[in-house]
């Protein structure tokens, strides 16, 4: 165990630049003004990633947005890797858009592509050209057309609160109200068909499993055991739920199949065990456990086996969540003589252990399905917030959403 202990190394943030694109306002050939900036979505989108630039817009006024010798002289003047144009067209009470990607040093299109729809789906839209520009130029998925859910809780007389469930775009835009309680709402997470949602409920005084229809509205309470039922976290093919129970004495981690409503124990501890992760393979779970007397992360197969410690670095280490690829695990970290809690990103091949948060008392990270972009909870100026990181370091930034505490974040998978 003391040899592994020193394989985990701490490192600072990603330095390297970003590459420079230029988002280009795209033309609009209809008379009334679009709700939505295409051009200012895309280029937020490629950004929030931490892997591209956009070029700002007032170095662009004077540029023309069609592809000819001048304007590959002109970007490459203006440091330009890659210029992005469009145009949106009217076309019988819909939108159509055509765009394109040019690749400025080697002059190039590098693709063209279009999408239609109506003036309610501009953003949706401009998800999908962020979409295929991201996954044109850097071989990844892009995540940007996936949602997020969140909780938030506002006073609203004297110390009555509510509590509501809340679906947005992943950058905070569009956020509808799925549950209102006055009770606490907490774990809200995304089964893999992205229709379903599990959560834990106080609305029975005592906190209780619903997994929710997004769709109908349709709720099905899953537990109600005496104790603690906390932390649903469902299976890569949706038809297992994992969570804490606490029936048996302590807090230990069952999976149940949906299907069947079988339930099995996965751990067997005196200590505490909780907040439960599933790998890709639908077997694995990796999850925080005090057992060597600080929360730690773990891993174990479901059928049961070894319990395999994964964090060694820092005196704290909890809340882990895995890229897609399972490279990476994202965690909430404290380091040895620290008391601040970090969003930290292990490298399970490297173990090398980066710091991706600047603020003090982080809690709930959730990862983008591509594994590019974490966002997570926070606190600033006295009110919880939500901040999202791309995975090298390179942007950190609060994400806007309604007024009250805001917490709880969790992302969808890939909605398509």
């Amino acid at each position: 165990m003391a040899a592994a202990e020193e394989k985990n190394i701490l490192v600072g943030t990603g330095q390297d630049r970003a590459i420079p694109i230029a988002v280009v306002p795209f033309g609009w050939q209809g008379g009334t003004v679009l709700p939505e900036d295409i051009s200012d979505v895309v280029g937020k989108d490629l950004r929030n990633s931490g892997i591209f630039e956009p070029i700002p817009r007032q170095n662009m006024i004077s540029l023309p947005s069609q592809a000819s010798e001048v304007i590959y002289r002109d970007w490459k003047a203006l440091g330009a890797q890659y210029v992005l144009v469009g145009n949106i067209v009217p076309n019988g009470g819909r939108l159509q858009i055509q765009f394109a990607l040019f690749n400025v040093a080697t002059e190039q299109q590098v693709f063209a592509g279009s999408v239609g729809g109506t003036t309610d789906q501009l953003r949706d839209m401009s998800h999908y050209i962020s979409d295929q520009a991201f996954e044109k130029l850097t071989g990844i998925k892009g995540a940007f057309s996936t949602q997020m859910l969140y909780v938030t809780a506002e006073r609203f007389s004297g110390t009555n609160t509510r509590y509501t469930l809340q679906r947005s775009d992943y950058d905070g835009a569009r956020a509808v109200t799925l549950l209102q309680s006055r009770e606490p709402i907490l774990s809200p997470r995304f089964a893999s068909d992205g229709k379903r949602i599990a959560y834990v409920s106080f609305e029975q005084k005592r906190p209780r499993i619903f997994i929710q229809h997004i769709d109908t509205g349709r709720r099905e309470q899953i537990t109600n055991f005496e104790g603690l039922n906390g932390a649903p976290a469902f299976s890569p093919d949706g038809s297992k739920l994992a969570f804490v129970l606490s029936r048996d004495g302590n807090p230990e981690i069952y999976v149940m199949d949906l299907g069947s409503r079988q339930m099995t124990r996965v751990t067997n501890h005196y200590a505490i065990d909780t907040e439960p992760f599933w790998g890709k393979d639908g077997q694995t779970i990796y999850f925080t456990s005090d057992r060597a007397g600080k929360p730690q992360v773990y891993k174990t197969n479901i059928a049961g086996g070894a319990v395999d410690r994964v964090t060694f670095v820092g005196n704290y280490n909890a809340n882990p969540k895995l890229s897609a690829d399972e490279k990476t695990l994202v965690m909430i970290h404290r380091q040895d003589g620290f008391t601040n809690f970090k969003v930290a990103a292990l490298d399970l091949q490297s173990s090398r252990l980066k710091i991706l948060s600047d603020t003090n008392l982080d809690e709930s990270p959730t990862v983008a399905p591509n594994g590019t972009m974490v966002i997570y909870a926070t606190r600033q100026q006295g009110r919880g917030v939500l901040i999202l990181a791309s995975i090298n370091g390179r942007v950190k930034l609060p994400i806007p959403t309604a007024q009250g505490e805001i917490r709880e974040p969790s992302w969808s998978p890939f909605l398509n």
